[in-house]
């Protein structure tokens, strides 16, 4: 019976997570073409020089992040949202070897970025592999390894979930060119489209406005550290 209990407890947290709230096909125009790749999606842009490959936070389906990322495609960078297993990226954290290892794709610039959890995951695979890597972009998340390539950090005024005391303490990892911004009324979910996140702070700003925000903030940073 403990067994049957644990197995049943597995599969409902395995299967409770936040849905996205996309219509892919709304995306998936003659500007940004969405293709699916081994582990996810690629919005294809007109752009054949940079790329950024996307970890999402833990228990969000992948497909929330694709109103954000259209908006960099939309401006020539092509964006890899990556499956994760269980839609927890600590059980896919090298996801973004597959992708940077096929030789498929010829980019110069490679980024990676990653949402909460997402982002954690993106940094332990970055230190390993600095030499792929132009800079790494953080959402509402923070770097518990050592990471020299420049880094974006991006959080919310409103944003609850993020353990701010950790994001502190953890900045002493990054050893490089490091960027911050906070979007005044923001929060942790807006970053992506999944609806409301328990625990997290009311925002004050519409989602479109967070998104708008965080991918202007990208799109510079992407021009000051692309070859």
């Amino acid at each position: 019976m403990i067994i049957i209990a644990i197995v049943g407890y597995g599969l409902y947290y395995i299967g409770d997570y936040y849905h996205s709230e996309v219509d892919i096909q709304k995306f998936n125009n003659s500007d940004v073409n969405i293709k699916t790749t081994s582990n996810g999606l690629l919005l294809d842009s007109y752009g054949n020089n940079t790329a950024l490959i996307f970890y999402p936070g833990a228990k969000v389906e992948y497909t929330s992040y694709i109103p954000l990322l259209d908006k960099l495609a939309e401006n020539g960078v092509d964006c890899f949202i990556v499956e994760m297993p269980f839609n927890i990226a600590m059980f896919g954290k090298d996801n973004a070897g597959v992708l940077m290892s096929n030789n498929s794709y010829n980019y110069t610039n490679w980024y990676l970025a990653g949402h909460s959890l997402g982002g954690a995951m993106v940094t332990e695979y970055a230190s390993n592999h600095e030499e792929n890597v132009n800079a790494i972009i953080l959402l509402s998340s923070y770097s518990t390894t050592n990471i020299s390539v420049p880094v974006l950090s991006i959080m919310a005024s409103e944003d609850h979930i993020l353990n701010k005391k950790n994001y502190e303490i953890n900045k002493k990892n990054i050893h490089s060119n490091f960027t911050e911004y906070v979007i005044e009324g923001g929060n942790h979910a807006q970053f992506a489209s999944y609806g409301n996140q328990k625990g997290d702070g009311i925002a004050s700003i519409s989602a479109d406005e967070q998104k708008n925000l965080t991918a202007n903030k990208i799109l510079s940073f992407i021009n000051l550290t692309s070859k």
